[in-house]
């Protein structure tokens, strides 16, 4: 589902599920996992995508269940997005450069993967990059919202959070989801390059500066965990 290898000092999470890159519970344990991995053998991270995808957002037949038997009337996150909004900002927060290589969809907290992610390569095509919430009736949580006002120009918040507007790549590097934009078979290699150069790096302050910046936005997600 996520294969660890290393290229030199950058650890490659390849992941591909054969069908749309969900978040369930053992993909994030083995997101996890692999996170634990690069901090003891690598000095950072590139998250790989399938073809044409990187992640559809959580897995519905696995949050479905969840949310059901919390019941109608309770607040509380599903087990499955609580797990997930940990591992968001785990992401966010990782003192160690995170380089996403997206080579096609991000939706949902696909992109929520994106705008965690310190650098961002995708590529130009008939791709969609959005946080679709309120199309599906659903409330955009917390973690999601201190992800856009951290990550998004202010001109595309309402367009992305409230009206579910579907970006092409093209725009969503303009509204803040992508850095670069690249061809399909060029977004891995340069992902793996950019990553190798951030982590020479020194990794102490690079840690450090990323969390005097975004302090504030992991703070107020905690305290709705």
């Amino acid at each position: 589902m996520i294969e660890y290898t290393q290229q030199g000092d950058v650890a490659v999470l390849n992941w591909d599920d054969g069908k749309v890159n969900s978040l369930g519970h053992a993909t994030l344990d083995l997101l996890n996992e692999h996170l634990d991995r690069a901090l003891k053998e690598a000095s950072a991270v590139v998250i790989a995508g399938r073809p044409g995808l990187l992640s559809a957002g959580f897995n519905l037949k696995e949050v479905a269940p969840e949310t059901e038997a919390l019941g109608p009337d309770s607040d509380q996150m599903p087990p499955l997005v609580h797990k997930g909004a940990s591992f968001l900002t785990r992401l966010f927060s990782h003192p160690q450069p995170v380089v996403a290589a997206c080579t096609g969809h991000a939706i949902a907290a696909g992109a929520m993967m994106l705008l965690a992610s310190d650098t961002r390569i995708g590529t130009r095509g008939d791709f969609k990059i959005s946080l679709n919430e309120t199309a599906i009736d659903m409330i955009l949580p917390a973690f999601g919202i201190e992800l856009v006002k951290a990550r998004l120009s202010p001109v595309y918040q309402s367009m992305c959070v409230i009206q579910s507007h579907m970006f092409d790549p093209e725009t969503a590097m303009t509204a803040g989801f992508f850095d670069q934009l690249a061809d399909a078979e060029q977004v891995l290699p340069m992902a793996i390059e950019q990553a190798a150069t951030l982590g020479k790096l020194p990794g102490k302050t690079y840690g450090l500066n990323k969390m005097m910046l975004r302090q504030s936005h992991v703070d107020i997600v905690k305290a709705t965990l």
